[in-house]
């Protein structure tokens, strides 16, 4: 990563802890108390995507906290230093930030008898999780391009 850090280096640092943020709050505190995230809009209900989409939102929430966040919140730190392993920590967690929307609008779509969301989350969900995609993309295509050989 080279020293100058311009407009595009902190969209990616302020979008990145925006979604450490977001993470945190979703993900980790369902692993505490899954009702708790629940209660504030954070996960879905077992009546919107059953036990089974249960056991795997807890999945995504442990994988993501044990390796997703530590990824962003090291990456953050090092791109912030100029260090070549935050650069490649981000990347790692930019990959992630493309994987798991993509999975996420598939699953909501492909079978819409086992997933039931409230209606909103059909207006939602796209919006977010498309976002949270160009995100990866765009982060991958900006360090490629603006780090050194």
């Amino acid at each position: 990563m080279e020293n100058k850090k311009g407009f595009g280096f902190w969209v990616l640092i302020i979008v990145s802890i925006v979604l450490v943020v977001f993470l945190i709050i979703g993900q980790t505190l369902s692993l505490i108390d899954y009702d708790l995230a629940l209660s504030l809009g954070l996960q879905e209900s077992e009546k919107e995507i059953g036990k089974v989409g249960i056991a795997f939102a807890k999945g995504f929430a442990f994988g993501d906290t044990i390796f997703y966040v530590p990824l962003l919140v090291f990456g953050i730190l090092g791109l912030l230093k100029g260090k070549k392993w935050g650069t490649v920590l981000m990347l790692g967690a930019l990959g992630i930030s493309i994987y798991w929307p993509i999975v996420h609008l598939y699953a909501i779509y492909i079978d819409t008898e086992a997933i039931t969301l409230d209606p909103e989350k059909y207006i939602s969900f796209p919006i977010v999780l498309s976002l949270i995609t160009i995100y990866g993309l765009w982060g991958i295509y900006y360090l490629y391009k603006n780090s050194r050989d």
